[in-house]
């Protein structure tokens, strides 16, 4: 039987060692156990997910286990919480930790108490023999405060599915009563004595130079520490948080902003003829160029994703304490270790001497401002060898987070006569998706201490998830084109370069269904042998209600609104999860305004830990991938973001918010796949296709504001 939880063979710890039972897990005096996760909680319920892995090999109820995550003294080294792995790589090894400490705790018990390990049964931290229960002994008893000292063997017994009492179960959430009753949870919350609060002055644009500063313009403000400036980076430290906004405010600076943007109407020309740094094809089989002239129709495509800001509710934050060459930093980065490597680097100290403890920021999921946050504090900490705070404004956290990058999709296909595809050719320009920052020079304060943009790509990577269709067709090439730069600054962001890719390849074979005259379900399961994915498309369209037809609703007819539904479906990564989304929705043709009334999502991501988290996070990525699609886009002129505010970038607000069924499908005897992503790429291509249905326009670029709809309507 395949371990549900799956460990990648290819996983680095450069913290405790990974092969050291001690590294990942302590029994504490009271009985309680600690787990050590270098994951971090980014909102997505993981903390109890893996309390409940744990506490199912131990035996223990969920509130006995505590989880330490992120913190570079205590945890090991797991790289990023990023592409919906953590429980399949940091469960797994919690997992074969817990089954290692199992099998240990047994073996002590069995000394014990006179018995063998067969004899013996585990009940909430108590081992006992089973034909004696009072012959027993406990975890504290046994282990409590007392290091393993034990390697995991990977050879110690793991629970059968069928055993679980925990996984599988909808446990609470640990960490939502602290928050729900206003207890301290976040990096803004967090105090320490002697603490200054700091803000940093960004230059209006990322090719501006600093002519000169006037300190003068705040020497009499009060509670004023410092100025401090290195190149074109600035910062104002201060008493209060109040008094450093003050000064950020009143500090006279002067600064040279070139034009160096294309405009937003030449945006995805300037991509598309961009000379790629390298193409990389894929995949290929057969002969796409000849199966095309051979079709009997042939269409084709192309589709734009824009940058998409992260839009966390509240802006970045760090608190750092830099004394002689030892600091520890606060910080809700998403990849402790990396980052303590990079602020190492600016700070010019070893790395072990720098000490990173993650602690929740606001939702982000992907490469927003918080390492950059991070940096800031250390920089003006150092400055003054006291701990500073640093908060970004809601205007620095929009102009200078690092955007999803804006890619563009060319999609050709060919019909035979009976309306299958016989061929099909993609192609996408795409920047690298990862820039987060390894070293120092990938971080803002670095570039602008140096008065230079951001460094050489150094590897390229995000734009090829789900290039190629999850389909089978005879003939096929799909080609991604890298780009070597984008007019802004771009990093990993949500589901990356699978937002765009699903789009257009779903989009797409909505277009040839059409064309082929065949209901939108029917032709996706001809081209689909998965048997998983047809089973999530098969019930996404039975729990939705779906009538199969061709697509547009020509029985519409008379005044708008008008109503439609829409299909799509993808294999996350092409190796991930499966899941399949039914939109319904209703267009106003005549203000081109379009109102999502349903969504249905069936998800399958193998082994379910908690169906309540998972169902969570379906929702979460409904909304987030839904306010995308009908609303957000970063902005710009020839120098500088123009999209600042909620009012220039606006987000889907609670009345917009549609109602979103789940539909689960649990394989417990199959590798868990993760849940943090998937769903975030069906969205937009099932409304882009409801949209279709109800009123015939095709929306090929994202979003889908009522000007994009009644221009499409037009044609």
């Amino acid at each position: 039987m395949p371990d549900p939880i799956a460990r990648p063979e290819a996983e680095s710890f450069f913290g405790k060692p990974s092969n050291q039972l001690d590294s990942y897990l302590a029994i504490e005096p009271d009985g309680t156990v600690t787990a050590f996760s270098g994951k971090v909680e980014l909102g997505t319920g993981v903390r109890t997910a893996l309390a409940q892995i744990v506490a199912e090999e131990l035996d223990l109820p969920v509130e006995r286990v505590r989880v330490v995550m992120g913190d570079t003294q205590l945890t090991p080294d797991e790289g990023y919480t990023a592409g919906s792995m953590t429980i399949s790589s940091s469960g797994s090894g919690l997992r074969q930790a817990a089954a290692e400490a199992r099998r240990a705790l047994l073996e002590l018990a069995s000394e014990q108490l006179d018995a063998g390990p067969d004899e013996l049964a585990v009940d909430a931290g108590r081992i006992a023999v089973r034909h004696d229960p009072d012959r027993a002994i406990t975890y504290a008893e046994l282990m409590g405060g007392k290091p393993f000292q034990r390697e995991i063997t990977g050879s110690a017994p793991l629970k059968r599915p069928e055993d679980y009492r925990v996984v599988g179960t909808s446990t609470p959430r640990v960490d939502l009563l602290g928050k729900l009753t206003g207890q301290p949870s976040f990096v803004h919350d967090l105090r320490v004595p002697g603490m200054l609060h700091g803000r940093v002055l960004p230059p209006p644009s990322a090719a501006a130079q600093l002519v000169s500063i006037d300190e003068r313009s705040v020497a009499s403000l009060p509670g004023l520490v410092r100025v401090v400036r290195r190149g074109n980076w600035v910062g104002v430290i201060a008493e209060r948080e109040e008094q450093a906004i003050i000064a950020a405010q009143r500090l006279r600076l002067e600064w040279s902003v070139p034009a160096a943007l294309p405009s937003m109407e030449d945006l995805y020309p300037s991509l598309r003829q961009q000379p790629p740094a390298k193409d990389e094809v894929l995949r290929e089989a057969g002969d796409t160029s000849s199966a095309l002239s051979q079709a009997t129709r042939q269409l084709q495509a192309t589709y734009y994703q824009p940058y998409h800001a992260h839009a966390s509710i509240g802006p970045s934050c760090a608190v750092a304490d830099v004394q002689g060459d030892q600091a520890t930093v606060w910080t809700n980065t998403q990849g402790p270790y990396p980052l303590r490597g990079a602020l190492a680097q600016l700070l010019n100290m070893a790395p072990e001497r720098v000490h990173l403890v993650h602690l929740e920021g606001a939702g982000s999921y992907g490469h927003n401002g918080a390492d950059d946050a991070a940096a800031d504090a250390v920089l003006l900490s150092q400055a003054v060898s006291r701990p500073v705070r640093v908060q970004w404004s809601r205007e620095h956290e929009f102009t200078w987070e690092p955007n999803a990058a804006a890619m563009v999709m060319e999609v050709k296909g060919g019909l035979d006569a009976s309306g299958n595809i016989i061929a099909w050719e993609y192609d996408v320009w795409s920047p690298t998706h990862a820039s987060r920052p390894r070293f120092a020079g990938q971080l803002l304060a670095a570039q602008w201490m140096a008065a230079q943009g951001p460094p050489p790509v150094r590897y390229f990577y995000g734009g090829e998830r789900n290039a190629p269709s999850n389909y089978t067709f005879p003939n096929q090439r799909v080609c991604l084109h890298w780009l070597a730069s984008s007019p802004m600054r771009v990093s990993s962001f949500r589901s990356l370069g699978a937002a765009g890719n699903t789009f257009a390849n779903e989009s797409f074979m909505d277009e040839l269904a059409a064309a082929a005259g065949v209901d939108a379900l029917e032709f996706r399961l001809r081209h689909l042998a998965d048997p998983r994915g047809r089973a999530v498309l098969t019930a996404a369209a039975e729990h939705a209600g779906w009538q199969g037809r061709p697509a547009p609703d020509r029985a519409q007819a008379g005044a708008s609104p008008h109503t439609g539904r829409g299909l799509a479906f993808a294999q996350y990564r092409n190796t991930a999860a499966y899941v399949a989304a039914v939109a319904e929705v209703q267009v106003d043709s005549n203000s081109g305004v379009v109102r999502v009334q349903r969504i249905v999502v069936a998800h399958d991501c193998g082994l379910i830990i908690n169906p309540d988290g998972v169902t969570n996070q379906v929702e979460g990525n409904v909304i987030q991938s839904l306010s995308r699609a009908l609303k957000e886009e970063v902005t710009f002129d020839r120098s500088r973001v123009t999209s600042v505010d909620w009012a220039t970038y606006p987000i889907l607000t609670f009345s917009e918010v549609p109602r979103v069924e789940v539909v689960l499908i649990n394989r417990p005897d199959l590798p868990t796949l993760g849940a943090g992503e998937p769903a975030m790429v069906t969205t937009a291509p099932a409304v882009a296709n409801a949209i279709f249905d109800a009123c015939g326009a095709r929306l090929r670029q994202v979003p889908f504001t009522p000007e994009r709809v009644k221009a499409a309507l037009r044609k």
